[in-house]
């Protein structure tokens, strides 16, 4: 039986055990990518969604704020309960197997086969400049510097829409969600997690006030403006989406910061529903709108009912669905799926993804997360075993024993961060 609607339920007690649907959340999201990338990618048109928000937003950058609300939850969890090395391994498996190998089977897959359509050989492909290799090798590090692949993709809707050679623009999103993971470890390493929760507000607040300043110097215009300049020097990065998707990314994590005192219950829920829409339709999105959003995605994960909390348990194709989508959606589009009508291809172009994401969890992704409790092994010598100790002074387990620490224990979350 559900509580009742003003019980006072925190979000410490809301999330207490495994039962939630972040899983579900973050393949709905994926999806609301896809869809949202449908009409640009095979009809060369706009999201349809900036229309119906008075061009404040879109049905795909929706389902990015929803992926950056669920990781800032999520991942200073995980910043808070285990060491920095392990941390940042447990990140690094989640994120750079499945993204290595999506760029390898775009570059040596998909390129070839877009070659083969468009110029009948692969005269060309592996010596013009800006070819497979160098797509690998430019993109591996998650900065994404090379989003076309040998002048390819330029007679797509989207390809005559930008005039550009766009294999996989999706990636664009990976770089801003891991310069907060470094930022939630620097929160980590100075002790901020533990014992001075409150930085974590005042870093919301202080990106917050950027902008309500963007919002009140520029109301004429629909949706957030703001120019915000370079960061740091870093070539290729968008200052805006690293403002605002930053302080969405630390609105999940205040939720985690004040786990024990913000309550998640179904009358603060509608009305942050009926905050939500109100700014879509008569603008402030970005002001009130981000912070409402917020708080349904984690009420949702909680209420949705329960047949959905098992979406995403054992099998998380969510990340594999998000990397994957654009490239089948362009192909498909070269193919001239979209002639179809739009519901044949989203639907061809679904299939499509999940004939990869599958894979790429079950090959690359969930053998690459089975080594997060990995250690160096440490050599021991029958000295060592007579004192107990090993060679860096740390206490041997017990014959019969397990060595175990809760540290290592299981990542409380599953599946994309």
């Amino acid at each position: 039986m559900r509580a009742p609607i003003w019980t006072r339920r925190t979000v410490d007690t809301a999330f207490s055990g495994p039962e939630n649907s972040f899983g579900f959340l973050r393949l709905l999201f994926a999806f609301a990518v896809l869809v949202s990338h449908s009409l640009p990618l095979g009809y060369g048109r706009e999201d349809p969604g900036g229309g119906l928000t008075h061009g404040q937003t879109a049905l795909g950058e929706i389902g990015i704020l929803g992926f950056f609300t669920i990781s800032g939850f999520l991942i200073t969890r995980s910043a808070g309960r285990v060491p920095l090395p392990r941390y940042l391994w447990h990140r690094g498996l989640r994120i750079l197997p499945g993204l290595w190998v999506c760029l390898i089977v775009t570059a040596f897959v998909f390129a070839p086969v877009v070659a083969l359509i468009e110029r009948g050989s692969l005269t060309g492909l592996f010596t013009e400049p800006g070819g497979p290799f160098g797509y690998v090798v430019n993109n591996a590090a998650i900065a994404i510097r090379q989003y076309g692949i040998a002048g390819l993709l330029l007679h797509t809707p989207y390809g005559r829409l930008t005039g550009t050679s766009v294999f996989d623009g999706s990636l664009w999103s990976l770089m801003y969600e891991v310069l907060c993971y470094f930022m939630v470890a620097g929160l980590a390493v100075i002790g901020v997690l533990k014992r001075a929760r409150w930085v974590v507000a005042v870093l919301a607040a202080g990106l917050f006030a950027v902008i309500v300043r963007d919002f009140l110097t520029a109301p004429h215009l629909p949706g957030p403006q703001g120019d915000h300049g370079p960061f740091l020097g870093i070539g290729g990065l968008d200052s805006y989406s690293l403002v605002y998707l930053t302080y969405v990314f630390l609105l999940g994590a205040l939720f985690e910061a004040y786990r024990k005192r913000i309550v998640l219950n179904d009358g603060f829920a509608i009305v942050a529903a009926v905050v939500l829409l109100a700014s879509l339709q008569f603008g402030g999105f970005d002001v009130v709108g981000y912070p409402a959003f917020a708080y349904l995605v984690l009420w949702l994960a909680i209420r949705l009912p329960k047949p959905l909390q098992r979406v995403g348990r054992r099998h998380d194709y969510s990340y594999g669905f998000y990397i994957y989508a654009f490239p089948v959606q362009q192909l498909l589009a070269l193919l001239g799926v979209p002639d179809l009508g739009l519901f044949v291809y989203i639907v061809l172009a679904s299939i499509g993804t999940f004939a990869l994401a599958i894979p790429s969890w079950h090959l690359i992704e969930r053998p690459a997360m089975s080594l997060k409790h990995w250690k160096p092994r440490q050599r021991t010598t029958a000295g060592d075993q007579a004192s107990g100790m090993n060679t860096a002074g740390v206490p041997l387990p017990s014959a019969g024993t397990t060595q175990t620490s809760l540290a290592d224990g299981p990542l409380p979350e599953r599946g994309r961060p």
